[in-house]
């Protein structure tokens, strides 16, 4: 305690009296095996390029880097840990050689060729083999920025030195045949990119500026950012370059123009991949022309800081969003950082290392760090819990971690300590896993450590904005969106999009050169939206149906007329009424057969007539229901084969009236004869199998198919019987047409006996009957929907079996039960009375004048 309070006393008094520390003189330590260092200890007064310089002379660095400070210290204390500890390296000393890069490639390579020297030398010697040269380092920790290691790490790479960045971040290093010999204890840019992508996306920003510092970096990560974006649908409205510092007057006239464009268009969101310099410059444009505010997303390497966060009036320019890596908490570095201090302001402790380190290089590498010693604690205090700090602590533990596999150390100790190559070292350090402070790291197979990301955002407190956590990125991204806070009056989310987003059934109509850029155009019938970001619709299956506006597509049900629908119900209703006159009207046939009526009718063929109308009418039931081949088959066989029999007998009868009443009384009794013989049987024969022929070719030569239509109905699928060929379903209606014809011509023009029935008037009317529906039926049938169609040759059937029905059959049924005093030989037959049979024409002719005219009934029967 007494020394601690001595201590204490003499660093009050050398920090008043105003002494210079030794912090500088504390960067280099000897070791068993040393490590080399590359911090940004010091700044240059001004900010020159490589292309502004003349002579190959050495860039002053006058400003202390409080960060790069702290940075070196880390690396002091995790080495400083390792070797009081026995879990590493136990019995072995680690030494260190830290040097200040100024953030300036011509700074950083001077020490870059000293660590490449030759041990106990200043020279690098040229040997064919470099297998056993033995550098003045064993690795190299740094440098910080990716410029740097661009240059670096080529060199380092040409010996297999190790390097372990704690900051380069370009994806480019991830390239293992450049940069063979390249490690981080950081995430790549590709990662950080990935990271900014799934939060434009989960926040639904579309439509936003991206912007780069004009250097390595910062195109390079414009470069991945923009290619992550686009393909996943985010649209780069305006893309830029921002120069650093010392830009011509032509450069800073191109970041006015991009600026001017952000700030003019509907973007609100702008991801600026840049290094510190650049964005101050650019920060400081936007709050001098006062340029609107907007939603920034920041890379690592501008987001915390402190030339961009300490900018009077960066408040102006909206909010800030940015994605820093995760690592372990380390708290004791505050307090070891001040007793370095302390230690530094001793006056005994700083004589005790001028005795340990003879032989420094200030002499060809400069001051190593000038204005290190010049420093309080103050100077460094707000960059103390930096979180590149615990990037440095493990790099060295993974440089320490690989060299313990090589010697093949255990807690006990190291069985050999014999010189190490680089190389050697580089060996172990591929796939190489090892522990930080309870965190478990391990390079991949390019060099780079998955430690995850925070969302950081930008609240202001005071005049410097704190950083506070709102989200998390490990391959997935988790926000807190009720700890952010907006620009915006209200505190409102700011959206960022082209074009409104579609509603659901409805594809973008891109307009412009941006996908983002659309119009939404709704889906039509038999069409859906597959996805949020089709730019058409699809079509659905052919089974499938879909209505306006979907996003789904649904099964189609097939389709006929069916045996419940209020249509067929109305036909079978229909077909009820005509099956059951015909069966009461046969019945009337046959319970009074030996009737004149029913002879003067043509009895059995009155009958047959009668049964083949009936098998007209039960054709109908072959239309109803799911189609099928037999039924197609059956359909036109079973409706035209009834009917040409009925017809055939109508046929005959009307061959009767034409005979009876054109011809001579001796030809009318001979062909009367045949034409109620058996002999007229034939003539129906014949007209039955020449329909049969008819019916047989058409089937043979155009057989009907049941088929299911896609296209004629919305939502279902008909299933129907299609015809083939008009040819041969036209033919079986021309023949019974044509049957219908002779019918109606053999009685159209017969002049009809007074007292007696007029046979002819019935049959007129039952032909018209028949050509009215079928001539109807004709064009309705060909110009209906192919939905209706069963229904109407259904409906035509029956109404033509009803009107025949009608003006045939029904008036001799109202004789037979309602005047049977009619019902008479004289009346039908033209015979006497008691005379079943009548007589000969000429004489009937002429007793039937003789007679008084017997009224007609009524009009009905005639």
């Amino acid at each position: 305690m007494l020394c601690l309070a001595l201590l204490g006393l003499s660093i009050l008094l050398g920090l008043s009296a105003g002494a210079p520390l030794c912090l500088s003189r504390q960067l280099r330590v000897q070791g068993n095996y040393v490590l080399g260092g590359l911090f940004p200890l010091g700044l240059a007064e001004e900010e020159t390029g490589l292309c502004d310089r003349t002579q190959p002379n050495t860039t002053t660095c006058t400003r202390l880097s409080s960060l790069g400070l702290l940075w070196a210290l880390a690396g002091k204390m995790a080495v400083e840990e390792i070797n009081r500890g026995s879990s590493l390296l136990p019995g072995l000393l680690l030494g260190y050689d830290f040097f200040d890069t100024c953030s300036d490639p011509v700074v950083a390579m001077k020490p870059s060729l000293m660590f490449m020297a030759k041990a106990g030398s200043r020279n690098v010697p040229a040997h064919c083999n470099y297998t056993q040269y033995q550098p003045r380092v064993l690795a190299v920790i740094g440098p910080h920025s990716s410029e740097l290691a661009l240059i670096t790490g080529k060199l380092f790479g040409f010996f297999l030195i190790p390097q372990v960045s704690y900051g380069a971040s370009m994806d480019r290093l991830s390239d293992r045949e450049a940069f063979p010999s390249f490690f981080r204890t950081v995430p790549s840019d590709r990662v950080q990119a990935t990271a900014m992508v799934e939060l434009l996306l989960t926040l639904h920003w579309n439509w936003v500026a991206s912007l780069g510092s004009d250097e390595e970096y910062g195109r390079q990560g414009l470069s991945l950012f923009s290619s992550l974006a686009n393909s996943r649908g985010i649209c780069i409205a305006q893309e830029g370059l921002v120069p650093v510092p010392g830009a011509t007057g032509e450069q800073l006239g191109t970041m006015w123009e991009v600026l001017r464009q952000v700030n003019q268009s509907s973007v609100e969101v702008v991801v600026l991949f840049s290094s510190a310099r650049a964005a101050r410059a650019l920060f400081s444009y936007s709050i001098h022309y006062r340029l609107s505010p907007k939603v920034w997303v920041a890379s690592e390497a501008w987001l915390t800081s402190d030339l961009v966060m300490t900018l009077p009036g960066i408040a102006q320019v909206g909010t800030v969003l940015g994605f820093l890596q995760r690592g372990a908490p380390m708290p004791d570095f505050s307090s070891y950082v001040q007793s370095r201090l302390a230690m530094a302001a001793d006056p005994a402790f700083c004589a005790s290392l001028d005795s340990k380190q003879p032989g420094l290089e200030e002499h060809v590498v400069g001051p190593r760090c000038p204005q290190c010693d010049h420093i309080s604690l103050d100077n460094v205090s707000i960059g103390l819990l930096h979180h590149q700090t615990f990037a440095v602590y493990s790099a060295v533990y993974a440089v320490a971690q690989a060299l313990h596999n090589t010697l093949l150390c255990s807690t006990w100790g190291c069985p050999t300590q014999e010189s190490v190559q680089p190389w050697q070292l580089l060996e172990n350090m591929y796939n190489m896993s090892f522990r930080v402070r309870g965190l478990t790291l391990q390079f991949d197979t390019s060099g780079n450590v998955d430690m995850g990301y925070d969302l950081k955002l930008w609240v202001w407190q005071n005049q410097m904005p704190e950083l506070r956590t709102v989200g998390s990125f490990d391959g997935h991204l988790q926000l807190q969106l009720s700890e952010m806070n907006w620009h915006t009056p209200r505190n409102t989310m700011p959206m960022s999009q082209c074009s409104r987003r579609c509603k659901e059934g409805q594809v973008r109509r891109v307009k412009g050169f941006h996908s983002c850029c659309y119009d939404c155009v709704d889906c039509t019938a038999g069409s859906y939206q597959r996805s949020p970001d089709d730019l058409l619709c699809t079509q659905c299956e052919q089974d499938q149906w879909s209505p306006d506006k979907s996003s789904r597509c649904f099964p189609r049900r097939p389709k006929f007329l069916a045996w419940g629908e209020l249509a067929t119900l109305l036909l079978l209703v229909l077909l009820g009424l005509a099956l059951g006159l015909v069966l009461a009207a046969l019945g009337l046939f046959i319970w009074h057969w030996d009737s004149p009526l029913v002879q003067a009718s043509g009895g059995p063929r009155a009958c047959f007539g009668l049964a083949c109308l009936g098998l007209v009418c039960l054709s109908a039931l072959l239309f109803p229901g799911r189609p099928s081949p037999a039924h197609c088959l059956a359909q036109q066989p079973m409706l035209h084969l009834p009917m040409a029999g009925f017809l055939s007998t109508l046929v005959l009868q009307a061959a009767e009236v034409f005979v009876e009443s054109e011809l001579p009384p001796s030809w009318a009794a001979r062909l009367r004869s045949h034409l109620r013989g058996p002999q007229a049987w034939l003539a129906v024969l014949l007209a039955v199998l020449v329909e049969a022929a008819l019916c047989a070719w058409s089937l043979g030569a155009f057989p009907p198919e049941v088929v299911t239509d896609w296209q004629v109905l919305p939502t279902e699928a008909l299933v129907h019987c299609r015809l083939r060929s008009w040819v041969g379903f036209g033919l079986l209606h021309v023949a019974n047409a044509m049957l219908a014809s002779l019918c109606f011509l053999g009685t159209f023009l017969v002049h009809s006996r007074p007292g007696r029935y007029n046979g002819a008037r019935s049959l007129t009317f039952a032909t018209l009957a028949y050509f009215i529906t079928w001539i109807s039926f004709v064009p309705l049938f060909a110009n209906v929907h192919m939905l209706y169609r069963p229904a109407v040759q259904m409906g035509a059937s029956l109404l033509c079996a009803l009107g025949i029905l009608v003006t045939f059959h029904l008036p001799k049924c109202y004789l037979l039960l309602w005047q049977p005093e009619n019902n008479t030989p004289e009346f039908f037959l033209g015979g006497v009375p008691g005379d079943a049979r009548g007589r000969d024409g000429s004489r009937g002719g002429q007793e039937t004048e003789q007679k008084p005219v017997t009224p007609d009934p009524v009009a009905l029967p005639h």
